[in-house]
């Protein structure tokens, strides 16, 4: 006995000496990466010390004597916070994810590498001046300072679990970052806000199958009479109208063959994919106002903004502040606020001087061209012309053969009916036309396939002082094209739309065009000066959330594609209720969470009859809502119950899967035009044999979201809570989805029950096809005070770190759920009183 007590004892010592050795092993791969906030690095190339102050939620403030010490220091820390991030964004960009992930991104490179981000990207560095190309360059010196010295684990966690999943990359180095690793990001974020592509397919496959008159009942026009567009009265630009051409005349039934339309299935499919991949989602949008002193307790602008992107881990944006010693003609930054790692630099926030915010204009700057080809030639004004041609090679992780495509070009852009394994067998079926018995194929033109300057914008809107420099600086920001709101110190607001943004000679864009008709051919960009703007408006307020720009008097045609308005005419109404605002109160109406549909449906809800008690019970909860949706709201819970139901039963039975309804604010719109038409052919659900009306699917909904949520959540509607359905999972983009369990709980957070919903102003969407999940959110909220800098506030939804376990991965995740933010230290007394680490970047050998 008393041997097999010391024999168990001795076992029992090394299975936990084997245990620490392997909690240690976890913890050493885990810690392995974390960066240094304390001490002092050597850091080629400076000119002089470089300090990086951070506080508790290890914000970087950097402090240097010139913007080459700025930038190289910014790029250091960008690979200390993010590296992982700035690999995966490029290896996305570049089309080369499959080197990572092996062969199951491989459709998903072929279609970048069509498009050719990467190579527009190399081609503008060229374009841009030369104080910007050096920023670029500075700025990559900075991060390959770090890349010199770590490898592997020791820059991110994720490349270890990388290198033991089977098929994953061996020994794998990352390459040095360079300029155009960075420019191409922002062809990332221009495909993401920048077009209508998946629009004008999803309009082609349901022409196949309706008459327009139907299709368009589905994409109603703005309703200016009840939601504001940003400049509400007066023309801009020159006056008149734009008249387009009918859409008959710009796709044609005939042109809609079955392997055309299957073609398109699969270019809809991959292009799908890509918002997910790089952060962006269903409910993409922003919101952003601001507002004169005249409206403000201190007498001077207050400006507001929070973009809606797709929640990822990390977030989109990381916080920084970047700070000239002594502020100069020769360094001339003073600026904090949101930036892209991988991109140097403030995207958006504000300097000594100004402060400025974005939200998507979203132009129509994507058009589809039917092509008439013939092996690798092209119709075009009745002649056949060669087509631009070029290989890609992919290297695939768990392949020892590269694969190789070749890709076409037409005049108008890629031919990107190629994409895919079959896509241009498919592409290039036999069409039915007598007088061009060719193929068709689909090419795409859009703007950011155009190399521009942007990126000169981005530092010159960093460095204005006033509003004649903001508009200079935004002259230059060609893609994508955005609402500018800006407000300055000397009580100044304005507004300018930027961008590239075709005329077309006919037609609007809605649809795909002949190729070989000469006439659909872009006939240039409408000038800057002709573009919306704005400055210091006489009541004193601009809202910008996609709704529409400008008036029907405007001359040019932007889009067919503006958000219906609801967010931002109920941000203009709070704004007008007010009073006198101040930072806490612009805040709180970026919490609003009023659901505008409901304020339109209920009351029909509440007129239809149901005789059964406990159905009824839902219907009653509806009673006296003042239809908010915060996460403990019952009603909410009901209401977006029947919300998904009430669209289901519409429409599933007679449009493709595909097409279902997300619940956006179109179709707020469509279904409010609907209830005004009880016996219109929507409501019937042609899979019975009697002909239903509106209160026929009314009172069904009803009933089938009171099963419903019973079955999901509790019987009593007491008990019934919004948040409970409505969750968000901060999902890694890379390994957060890997199907491994253990892994996924490494990198992803959550899930956090919210408020708010899909075309409110709190916009934390989801999709109704799908279900009741969030699908993007404010993906970062601030508010800045122009008499007073540091008495702004912000918040990003994760933290500055994308190290899984490190202290910032997600410490400002909690405070955003529940609507708070952090004080924004800006002058060098508030950053100082907020220090927590110090990092100096010296010369070597200083």
């Amino acid at each position: 006995m008393r041997r097999l007590l010391r024999a168990l004892i001795i076992s029992g010592i090394v299975l936990t000496t084997v245990l620490l050795v392997i909690a240690g092993t976890v913890v050493f791969v885990v810690r392995h990466s974390f960066p240094t906030y304390d001490g002092t690095i050597d850091l080629e190339g400076l000119d002089g010390d470089v300090s990086v102050v951070r506080d508790a939620n290890g914000i970087p403030q950097i402090y240097a004597d010139t913007p080459a010490d700025l930038f190289a220091a910014q790029g250091y820390v960008h690979a200390q916070d993010r590296f992982f991030e700035m690999d995966f964004r490029r290896h996305v960009t570049s089309g080369r994810l499959s080197e990572l992930f092996g062969k199951s991104a491989l459709e998903t490179d072929k279609f970048v590498r069509t498009l050719g981000w990467r190579r527009v990207a190399e081609q503008e560095l060229p374009l841009l001046s030369p104080t910007t190309r050096q920023y670029l360059d500075d700025y990559a010196r900075g991060v390959n300072a770090y890349l010199s010295k770590h490898n592997g684990s020791g820059l991110s966690l994720e490349y270890a679990v990388l290198s033991v999943q089977p098929g994953g990359p061996k020994n794998y180095t990352p390459e040095p970052w360079t300029a155009a690793d960075s420019l191409a990001w922002l062809k990332a974020m221009a495909w993401d806000l920048g077009g209508n592509l998946d629009e004008e397919i999803t309009r082609t496959k349901l022409l196949a199958a309706f008459p327009k008159r139907n299709i368009e009942s589905l994409y109603p026009q703005y309703p200016y009479e009840r939601n504001q567009p940003i400049m509400p009265t007066g023309s801009v630009g020159k006056d008149g109208k734009f008249t387009a051409a009918p859409a008959s005349a710009e796709v044609r039934r005939g042109m809609l063959t079955q392997d055309l339309l299957k073609s398109l299935d699969s270019v809809q499919k991959v292009a799908k994919g890509l918002p997910e991949l790089l952060g962006q989602g269903d409910g993409v949008g922003s919101n952003s106002w601001v507002v004169s002193g005249d409206h403000t307790t201190t007498g001077k602008p207050l400006l507001a903004n929070d973009p809606h992107l797709g929640a990822t881990m990390p977030g989109i944006w990381t916080q920084v502040g970047l700070h000239c010693k002594s502020v100069s003609k020769s360094c001339p930054f003073d600026v904090s606020g949101f930036s892209f790692s991988g991109l140097p630099g403030v995207v958006i926030g504000h300097n000594n001087a100004i402060s400025w915010g974005f939200t998507n204009l979203d132009p129509d700057v994507q058009d589809l061209y039917l092509e008439r080809i013939e092996g690798n030639n092209a119709l075009y004004n009745n002649k056949w012309r060669p087509m631009v041609t070029r290989e890609e090679t992919f290297k695939v992780a768990g392949q020892s053969d590269p694969v190789k495509i070749t890709v076409r070009e037409t005049r108008h852009g890629p031919l990107i009916s190629d994409v895919g394994d079959d896509e241009r067998k498919v592409g290039e079926q036999a069409a039915s036309d007598a007088k061009y018995p060719k193929a068709y194929g689909v090419a795409l033109q859009w703007t950011a396939l155009n190399p521009g300057k942007t990126a000169d914008a981005l530092f010159a809107i960093n460095i204005a002082q006033n509003w004649t420099q903001f508009r200079a600086a935004a002259k230059q920001f060609q893609v994508p094209s955005q609402n500018l709101v800006y407000a300055d110190t000397d009580g100044h607001i304005g507004y300018q739309a930027p961008g590239l943004i075709p005329i077309r000679s006919v037609g609007r864009g809605d649809w795909p065009v002949p190729g070989w008709d000469p006439k659909y051919y872009w006939k240039g960009y409408i000038p800057f000066d002709a573009l919306p703007t704005e400055f210091d408006p006489p009541d004193g307020i601009i809202v910008t959330a996609n709704q529409a720009v400008v008036p029907r008097t405007y001359t040019y045609y932007l889009t067919n594609s503006w958000d219906y308005g609801y967010r931002s005419q109920q941000i203009l109404d709070r704004i007008k209720a007010a009073g006198k605002l101040d930072v806490n109160a612009m805040a709180s109406i970026q919490l609003d969470t009023k659901n505008k549909a409901a304020e339109m449906l209920v009351p029909y809800l509440l007129r239809i009859s149901i005789d059964d008690a406990f159905d009824r019970q839902g219907q009653d909860i509806l009673r006296n809502w003042d239809f908010t949706q915060p996460p403990d709201s019952a009603p909410a819970a009901y209401f977006n119950v029947v919300w998904r139901n009430l669209l289901a039963l519409t429409f599933h039975d007679q449009l493709p899967e595909g097409t279902w309804p997300d619940g956006g604010s179109r179709w707020f719109e469509v279904i409010h035009t609907l209830l005004a038409q009880p016996n219109s052919g929507w409501w019937d659900d042609i899979r019975t044999p009697q002909r239903e009306s509106r209160d026929d699917i009314l009172r069904e909904a009803l009933i089938n979201a009171r099963t419903e949520i019973t079955q999901k959540m509790a019987r009593e509607p007491s008990n019934w809570q919004w948040g409970r359905l409505h969750k968000l999972t901060l999902t890694n983009q890379t390994l957060g989805k890997s199907g491994v369990g253990v892994v996924e709980k490494m990198f992803n957070r959550g899930p956090y029950e919210l408020g708010g919903g899909t075309s409110i102003v709190d916009a934390t969407a989801w999709d109704a096809s799908e279900g009741y999940g969030v699908t993007a959110t404010p993906s970062m909220r601030m508010v800045v005070d122009l008499s007073d800098f540091d008495q702004s506030r912000w918040v990003n939804l994760t933290g500055v770190s994308g190290h899984a376990y490190s202290s910032n991965y997600t410490d400002q995740t909690d405070l955003w759920v529940k609507g708070e933010t952090l004080p924004w230290a800006y002058t060098k007394g508030a950053v100082e009183a907020t220090r927590k680490h110090t990092l100096t970047f010296t010369k070597p050998g200083s």
